[in-house]
Formats: structure tokens, C-alpha cells, sequence
């Protein structure tokens, strides 16, 4: 698969059904957001609310994480502390290894995504199950997450059919019934919780006045993984904290609503400490973190909570589908967040916003992620990867708007290009702009001397 966001774009969008099944699935999840909204008239306080705590945590962050820290160490709970990504694969593989693990199920975390912590403990003979029903069947077809909350959401039930049956679920041949799909992969994965010697949750909230590990789910899967298992492995990445109860309300009453239009999930799990005779580790990962808040105008990137909502409404995620990113989190925030990964390996994708700014209002923590794409595609070039012909032509339009005169001789002179054919200046490469647009039809008058004509009759 291509390297470059458009070039992928273009190869998925040869396939019509599917990009529109992918549109209207993922606009359906936005209008739920809306409904949802609509039903609290304190909505936009409490977005204003979530963007002031996620600043002041942020802004504060050194002393959270300490307390944090502090509140699992006096309950027994062992916390480590992860630069990068490396260092996160080797602490858990370390974990692993000391406690002889050699099989651990897993509940969904985007940010062993970011790690590739899977591949890393594959290669060293770890069996890694992921328990969530949507990474499961991804994990099975060999397949990446296509979104953050409802990673599996484009995948249809004749695939996951075919999918089961292939790898030997016992599966009727044929069956397509989601309720009996369903139930075949929780019979394949209660086995799987028996055997396992470990279990790894992520993290969507981490209060640090209690030192609450928090996960959400609608499926029960994490409290499955951290009740059978007698080892509890929790990844977080250090901005997930909340400075105590009341400031985890106000996200709770956000996230689902903003990600799937439900009040709330299913399951709101709290782990404070292992449970008896077990054991729980923490392992917390900066990589990139404390260089983003050192950034004065993307920090605020970090108050994100993962909800979605920003994918939900994006025009071009839900036409070009999470697999035409090149960052493994698509879409707006995944823009955002692969700018301040690595700027140099993921400007491609900055291309992929319209700047309608639809995710500027509905993200719930007020992160603007259209805004900071703005910012991002002006840094292009200090980073030298602005693309040539937009610089070429921008250079080209400031002479013309700089000079007046230059610019009306400019306009009398433009009718000239109805007469160059379309095949020359729109469906070429000389123009890739041009490629998904129609040729305009310059007017006989522009409006400029149009209006000086107007003004001239009424004196």
C-alpha cells in the first residue's frame, strides 16, 4: 500500500459501496453525538468544563503524575515509567517473562497501537489474544484498527462470517446472524481467558487524588481480563490523567455520548490494586508527551480524551475510511497526534482536512482539532515539506495580488483560458488540483470592473 494519505485515498474510493457504507455508518454515530447533545442543555458548559481541567491537569502535570504514582505504590501496585515505545515493549515483555507468561489476553488499548507491543511479544513467543469483539476480529484478519472507539465498524457480517470460519470457530457455514457471530466468538474466547497467565487493559482515565486506573467498555471484556488472570498489566500514556471524582464526572457524562451516542458504557471498571494473591502493574509512557506540552501552540492536543467524535464528523475520514491514514489513528486527531509523533513521517496526512471545522465543534475537550491542522500545514515548509507547485503557485499568487495593476491586466486577460482545453488544465498532471475538480468559465467582465462600471453611473 502507498506510503502518501492521497494516494491511498484514491485507490479506496474505486470502491463505491463500501465507501459510502463507511459514510453512512460513521455519520449515523455523529447524529446519536447530536441527539445526545441536544438532551443536555448543559452540554457546552460541560465541554468548557472538560477543556479546564484537561489545561490545568496538563499545565500541572509533574505534580499529578506524582501523586498518582504515589496513591498505586501505597497500595502495592509496582509503577514503571516508559520514555518510548521501546522502553514500554521491553518493560511488559519483562513482566511477562519473570512471571513465565507465555499466553495474555488483552482488552483494547490504541496505545499498544502506537507501541507495536503485539508484533514485539509475537516475536518473542508470547501469545497475545485480543479480547474486545472488533479487535478480535481485526487481530484475525490480520487487519489494523480503522478508528479508536469502534475499531472493526467497516467490516461487514459476511466478512466476519467467512472470517470465523476460516479460522476454525466452529461456525455454521453460511450464518451471518451478528447475535450468533457474537456468541460463537465469546465461546472461542472464554478458553482463551481460562489459559491466559496475564491480562493488559489500557486506560481512558486516570484520576490522580485516588489513583483510579479507569476503563470503559460495552462488552465486559476488561473486567474478564483482570479477574481471571492472576497478573494485571495496565499501559497509560501520561496525559490520561484527572485530578480527582468530580473531574472524572464531567468526562464520563462527555465520552460516550461523544463517541457512540449512548449516556453511558456498559461497563465503567476502577482498579485501585491487585486483587488478593495477585499482582498489578503500571506502566506509564511519555513518548512524545512532554516534547508536545513543550510545544506552545499543539499542547493542547494532549487534552483529547479518544472519543472519536472528530472522526465521526469528518468529511474526508468517513469518505477516505481510517485506512487511508498513515498515522495508526486516523482521522482529525490522528492528524494531530502523528505531527506530534513525528512530523516529518506524517505531514502527508495534513492534506486530508477540508477546514470545514466540524471537529472544532464537537470535541468534547475543545481540542480544535481542525484549528491545529491549520497550524500544522503553516509549518510545512521550516520542516521542508511543503509541496513545491502550492508553494510555486502561492509565491506566484502573492507577485499578483501585490502589484494592483499587474492583477487587473491579470483579469482582462483570464477569459483567454476558456479556450485552452480541459485536457491541458484539468485532467493532466500538470494540474493535480485540477484532477477532481471542473474546469471554471472565466466571465467576459470581471467583477472588479464590473463594480467600477456600477459606481461610475451612479455619479
Amino acid at each position: 500500500m502507498s506510503t502518501i494519505h492521497s494516494e491511498r485515498a484514491h485507490e479506496i474510493l474505486k470502491h463505491r459501496d463500501k465507501v459510502n457504507h463507511h459514510d453512512a455508518t460513521f455519520w449515523q454515530l455523529r447524529q446519536g453525538r447530536d441527539k445526545m447533545a441536544k438532551s443536555l442543555p448543559e452540554w457546552e458548559s460541560l465541554r468548557d468544563h472538560a477543556s479546564a481541567i484537561k489545561r490545568h491537569t496538563l499545565t500541572h502535570l509533574a505534580d499529578y503524575l506524582e501523586q498518582f504514582s504515589s496513591q498505586l505504590e501505597s497500595r502495592g501496585v509496582i509503577v514503571h515509567w516508559a520514555k518510548d515505545a521501546n522502553e514500554l515493549n521491553e518493560m511488559v515483555y519483562g513482566i511477562l517473562e519473570s512471571h513465565k507468561v507465555t499466553k495474555m489476553v488483552k482488552s483494547k488499548s490504541m496505545l499498544t497501537e502506537e507501541c507495536g507491543l503485539n508484533a514485539y511479544l509475537e516475536q518473542r513467543g508470547i501469545d497475545v489474544v485480543e479480547t474486545d469483539l472488533g479487535e478480535r476480529i481485526l487481530q484475525l484478519m490480520h487487519r489494523a484498527p480503522a478508528h479508536i472507539v469502534v475499531p472493526a465498524m467497516h467490516i461487514t457480517k459476511e466478512e466476519v462470517a467467512e472470517t470465523f470460519e476460516a479460522k476454525g470457530m466452529s461456525t455454521d457455514k453460511g450464518n451471518t446472524d451478528p447475535t450468533y457471530l457474537t456468541y460463537c466468538a465469546r465461546k472461542s474466547l472464554r478458553h482463551e481467558f481460562m489459559e491466559a497467565g496475564a491480562g493488559l487493559t489500557g486506560c481512558n482515565f486516570g484520576v490522580a487524588k485516588t489513583g483510579d486506573i479507569v476503563v470503559c467498555t460495552n462488552e465486559g471484556n476488561a473486567d474478564m481480563t483482570t479477574s481471571m488472570p492472576k497478573l494485571h498489566i495496565v499501559t497509560m500514556g501520561i496525559e490520561k490523567l484527572v485530578p480527582d471524582y468530580e473531574s472524572l464526572a464531567v468526562f464520563q457524562r462527555l465520552l460516550c455520548r461523544s463517541a457512540t451516542g449512548q449516556p453511558t458504557t456498559g461497563f465503567t471498571s476502577h482498579f485501585r490494586q491487585a486483587r488478593p494473591g495477585a499482582e498489578m502493574h503500571v506502566v506509564l509512557l511519555d513518548n512524545w508527551r512532554s516534547d508536545a506540552l513543550a510545544n506552545p501552540e499543539h499542547w493542547e492536543t494532549l487534552k483529547c480524551i479518544r472519543c472519536g467524535a472528530c472522526m465521526n464528523t469528518c468529511p474526508v475520514y468517513r469518505r477516505s475510511t481510517g485506512a487511508s491514514y498513515t498515522y495508526f489513528i486516523p482521522g482529525p486527531i490522528g492528524v494531530d497526534l502523528g505531527m506530534l509523533a513525528n512530523a516529518r513521517r506524517y505531514s502527508d496526512n495534513v492534506s486530508a482536512c477540508s477546514l470545514c471545522l466540524s471537529c472544532d465543534n464537537v470535541c468534547p475537550a475543545e481540542v480544535k482539532p481542525g484549528s491545529q491542522i491549520y497550524l500544522w500545514r503553516q509549518s510545512l515548509d521550516s520542516i521542508g515539506k511543503a509541496d513545491h507547485l502550492k508553494k510555486f503557485m502561492s509565491e506566484g499568487m502573492e507577485l499578483l495580488f501585490d502589484h494592483p495593476t499587474l492583477y487587473t491586466d491579470a483579469l482582462k486577460l483570464s477569459p483567454l483560458a476558456n479556450f485552452v482545453p480541459e485536457m491541458l488544465t484539468h485532467y493532466s498532471h500538470l494540474n493535480p488540483w485540477g484532477l477532481g475538480h471542473a474546469k471554471p468559465k472565466f466571465a467576459n467582465q470581471s467583477f472588479h470592473s464590473w463594480w467600477k462600471e456600477q459606481q461610475k453611473k451612479k455619479k
